[in-house]
Formats: structure tokens, C-alpha cells, sequence
């Protein structure tokens, strides 16, 4: 999992509530467990006019013009901006994985659905949460083209384009993976040494549980 500090980048503003897992990643693209590739459907029926499908190659597909991610200004942007309840719906951990496959590194909403917020964490996105009157106010400054924000999870700080610094908060353990790039898996071999000296010292304790079965 890539580690995360800090970002600079153009904001997306989804100006939407509620926003559930199956319109971020639609059910048909649920086939693979790659982790990759994910990130050119993120939010396919709001973002095609047609339908798309696994393996669909997506370079001339009609796009919705009106769409947010479809406008010029979003090239790149690495921040997405949105309403409550982000990420509600099935559990799929699909979702971040198109989130993060297209490129968003930040997530800011007044609240997102559990299961997701914490799969969020588990794949190198900061998902951050504000009060409703601050995303209000964030929503009024993204209206401008090329809005752009830092956010420096060291001192757990958003800077605004006008200089303006918005405190979040963030538990110390999820704080420590995101800054580490520590997943589960990698959280678990830190201890990797201490896990092979258990398993040296049991197998001479009980060494019919490591007998091969005939």
C-alpha cells in the first residue's frame, strides 16, 4: 500500500448525499479481485452514456458532459469533495479500490458509511471528516475552476487556496498505517520474525501438529 503525508491538489466537488457503492463502482465490474483497473469505471453510469461492461475499453465511449470528473478542471485532481453518508451500500472494498485506482488520495465528507471509511484506510485513502458547515463552505470556494487545497496528515491540517487552515481528526493507529503504508498484511509482517520464532518454538512443543497428512 503506497504511503501517504501530505497532497496538493485540485479539489473534485460531488455535490451529492449518500453517494452508495454501487454507483462508485457498479455490480457488473465486481468480477475481479485485481485491485487494478478499477478507476476507469469509478462512477460509470454517471459518468458514460452508455453502459459499460468488465474489459470494456473506454477510450471512445460517449461521456456525460455534465458530469464532474468529465470537465477539464478535473484533470488530475487527487481530492474529492462530497456529501454524507459517502460509501453507503453493499461493502463491496471494490469501491476504494476504484477511488484510489483513479487517482483520489482524499476523501471529504460531513460522514461516510462505516465499512467503507474503513476499508478507505486499508487501501491508502485519508478519508476526512468535517462538519456539515465547513463542507458548505469548502463547496462554495470549489464552485471556482481549479480549486486547490493541501492536506498534511502530519499535523492533520487542510490549507485552504486562501491561506485558511481547517483542523480534522484521525485516530493515532489509523494515522500511523496511512503514514507508513501499512495494510494489514504489511501491519502483519512487521512482526514477521517474532511470528517464525513462535512457530520454530511450537512446532518442537507439538510436533504432531505439523506432521504431514498421509
Amino acid at each position: 500500500m503506497r504511503s501517504f503525508r501530505y497532497i496538493n491538489s485540485r479539489v473534485i466537488p460531488l455535490d451529492r448525499a449518500n453517494v452508495d457503492t454501487d454507483a462508485i463502482i457498479p455490480k457488473q465490474f465486481l468480477k475481479s479481485i485485481k485491485r487494478s483497473g478499477f478507476g476507469v469505471y469509478l462512477f460509470d453510469e454517471w459518468r458514460y452514456l452508455d453502459r459499460g461492461e468488465p474489459d470494456m475499453d473506454c477510450t471512445h465511449r460517449p461521456r456525460n458532459p455534465d458530469f464532474v470528473l468529465n470537465k477539464p478542471a478535473a484533470y488530475r485532481a487527487r481530492i474529492l469533495l462530497t456529501r454524507e453518508n459517502f460509501g453507503c451500500g453493499s461493502s463491496r472494498e471494490h469501491a476504494p479500490w476504484a477511488l484510489e485506482d483513479y487517482g483520489f488520495r482524499v476523501l471529504i465528507a460531513p460522514s461516510f458509511a462505516d465499512i467503507f471509511y474503513n476499508n478507505c484506510f486499508k487501501n491508502g485513502i485519508l478519508p476526512i471528516v468535517l462538519d456539515s458547515a465547513t463542507v458548505d463552505h469548502l463547496f462554495q470556494e470549489a464552485a471556482g475552476i481549479g480549486y486547490q487545497i493541501e492536506v498534511d496528515l502530519p499535523s492533520q491540517t487542510i490549507t485552504t487556496k486562501f491561506g485558511e487552515k481547517i483542523h480534522f481528526e484521525i485516530e493515532p493507529t489509523r494515522k500511523h498505517r496511512l503514514l507508513n503504508g501499512l495494510d494489514d498484511i504489511g501491519l502483519t509482517l512487521q512482526r514477521a520474525e517474532d511470528i517464525s520464532a513462535y512457530e520454530a518454538r511450537r512446532k518442537k512443543e507439538a510436533p504432531w501438529l505439523f506432521s504431514d497428512v498421509a
